[in-house]
């Protein structure tokens, strides 16, 4: 019945799964008031969430876009209930922030494979991802995606690579001639830091916890099943996979050496999702189907009440 109801990309989807997400996030936000008022944390806690929500819908309006699914909205589900079962790292408002900016460079980036306005792309690309880093400094590994696509479908134009750097120039200059109106021009210093946790004195165990560690081994072999069960299908969309796939393993360097406390794991939603929903399309008994999305919500509802503790 749910993957029946979700088979589909219908209006009601949108509003159950936003309905669901509001329950959630707020619930989240209720339990760890820690005596602050709600009227002083509200007006910025719906940015926050509005931030999330736009996530989900703008996924989901990428895999439909770019062809990276079938007609479904399985993508949105998956990118719920990971935000459901990792909702302990809602409180990181940086990287909520940083993972929209990036969603949309993301989507500029897959749609360089049509090869029209390729350099427009970049450029919005790069914008994009700058604008994260003010948000996650961290962010700016990205522009390697950039590059790699640029690589991928028009590695002969010369000014293509070049681009990149342009787009990020735009955007540090602005940011550089409205920090020196203001007299903060220290903020570069103070944010860009590039902190790495397995290089201070945070063990390994400190920087990568155990749940996430399980995710990431996971997300790996379902990825190797989904590349192996699509070898024979068209080239363009594992090319596309290929790319989506690029994305997770930058996600997941990030993870693996940032600390447990200021985790990026919400960037690796989105590939993770698209993987995730490919996968479960290539389930063709309902009844299966059904109970794999059953047992993927118990067990995200599971972790999201032991987060509640």
């Amino acid at each position: 019945m749910i993957s029946s109801f979700f088979g589909k990309t219908k209006p009601i989807n949108y509003i159950v799964l936003g309905v669901f997400l509001s329950l959630l996030y707020f619930t989240k936000v209720f339990f760890r008031l820690d005596g602050q008022k709600i009227n002083d944390i509200l007006p910025f806690e719906l940015l926050m969430f509005t931030a999330l929500l736009f996530a989900v819908f703008i996924t989901n309006q990428i895999v439909r876009k770019e062809k990276a699914t079938e007609s479904n909205s399985y993508t949105m589900v998956f990118f719920v209930l990971l935000v459901t079962s990792f909702s302990d790292y809602l409180g990181y408002q940086n990287i909520i922030f940083a993972n929209f900016f990036l969603l949309l460079a993301f989507w500029r980036v897959l749609s360089i494979k049509s090869v029209k306005n390729v350099k427009h792309k970049i450029f919005d690309a790069s914008l994009l991802i700058s604008i994260a880093s003010l948000f996650y400094d961290w962010s700016l590994a990205f522009m390697l995606l950039v590059f790699y696509v640029i690589g991928v479908y028009d590695r002969k134009t010369f000014k293509n690579w070049l681009v990149p750097i342009l787009g990020m120039a735009t955007i540090f200059i602005l940011t550089f001639t409205m920090l020196k109106v203001k007299g903060s021009l220290n903020f570069f210093e103070e944010h860009y830091q590039f902190s790495l946790g397995l290089f201070t004195d945070k063990s390994f165990f400190q920087v990568l916890d155990f749940k996430i560690l399980t995710y990431l081994i996971l997300n790996v072999l379902i990825s190797i099943v989904v590349f192996v069960r699509l070898r024979n299908v068209s080239g363009g969309k594992l090319l596309l996979l290929r790319i989506v796939f690029f994305t997770f393993l930058l996600a997941t360097v990030l993870i693996l050496f940032n600390p447990v406390d200021d985790s990026p794991v919400l960037i690796t939603f989105f590939p993770a999702s698209i993987f995730l929903t490919n996968y479960f399309e290539e389930i063709k008994k309902k009844n299966l189907r059904e109970v794999v999305l059953i047992g993927c919500l118990v067990l995200a509802s599971t972790l999201f009440v032991i987060h509640l503790n």
